[in-house]
C-alpha cells in the first residue's frame, strides 16, 4: 500500500509519520520485534526534512520532493533485512532520493515551479532582492546537467565532503572534484548570461 503525500503533511509529528509509514508499508519484522520500524523511524526523524529539502532543490516541486523522499524511506523499510551494512542506511536513502529525483526529472513536467521558501527579511526591498537572486540561482542550477546539479546540491546545500558525495552518487572522488569544478564554471556562465 502506498501512502499519499497528504498523509505525511497533515498527520502530526515526524515520529507519528514514521510510525504510519512503517505500519502502512509491508516489510520485514525484525528479529528483535522492532528492527526495521525502529531504525527507519529514527532515521526518518533525523533526516527526512533535509532529504525533502534536497529533493526540492533538485526538482523545484515540493509535492514531487515529498513523494521522492516517501518512496525512498518506504524502499529502505521494505529492504531493511537485505541491507549488507545497516550503518550505511542514510547513504542508501540519500542515493534513493537522488535516483528518485533523476527519474522524476525524466518525466514530462506540467509546470515549472520557481518558488523558493524565503526567510523573513529586514525590509520589503531586501526581501524582493533576496527572493529574485534565489530564483535566478535556482533557475541557473536547474539548467545544469543532472550530475553537475547533484554534485553542487550535495556539496553546498547538504555540506557533504567529497568522499560522502562520491559514495552517494556512486562515482569516484576525482569525478566529484572535476564535476564540481565544471558545474561551478557553468553556473557562473549561466548567471552571467542572466545579468
Amino acid at each position: 500500500m502506498r501512502l499519499c503525500v497528504m498523509d505525511f503533511r497533515h498527520r502530526g509529528s515526524p515520529a507519528a509519520l514514521a510510525a504510519r509509514l512503517a505500519s502502512a508499508v509491508p516489510g520485514p519484522a525484525g528479529p528483535d520485534g522492532e528492527g526495521a520500524e525502529a531504525a527507519v523511524t529514527a532515521l526518518y526523524q533525523a533526516h527526512a526534512l533535509g532529504l525533502v529539502r534536497l529533493a526540492y532543490v533538485m526538482l523545484g516541486d515540493r509535492a514531487g520532493a515529498e513523494d521522492v523522499v516517501q518512496e525512498a524511506f518506504g524502499g529502505l523499510y521494505r529492504r531493511w533485512d537485505h541491507l549488507a551494512d545497516k550503518g550505511r542506511a542514510l547513504q542508501y536513502v540519500r542515493s534513493s532520493v537522488l535516483n528518485g529525483c533523476r527519474s522524476a526529472l525524466r518525466r514530462p513536467r506540467h509546470a515549472d515551479v520557481d518558488g523558493v521558501p524565503q526567510p523573513a527579511a529586514a525590509s520589503a526591498e531586501a526581501a524582493a532582492l533576496t527572493s529574485e537572486e534565489r530564483r535566478e540561482v535556482m533557475r541557473a542550477l536547474r539548467r545544469l546537467p543532472d550530475r553537475q546539479r547533484e554534485v553542487l546540491v550535495l556539496r553546498f546545500y547538504l555540506d557533504l565532503n567529497e568522499e560522502e558525495i562520491a559514495r552517494s552518487m556512486r562515482i569516484s572522488r576525482g569525478t566529484v572534484k572535476s564535476t564540481t569544478s565544471r558545474a561551478l564554471a557553468a553556473l557562473g556562465r549561466i548567471l552571467g548570461e542572466q545579468s
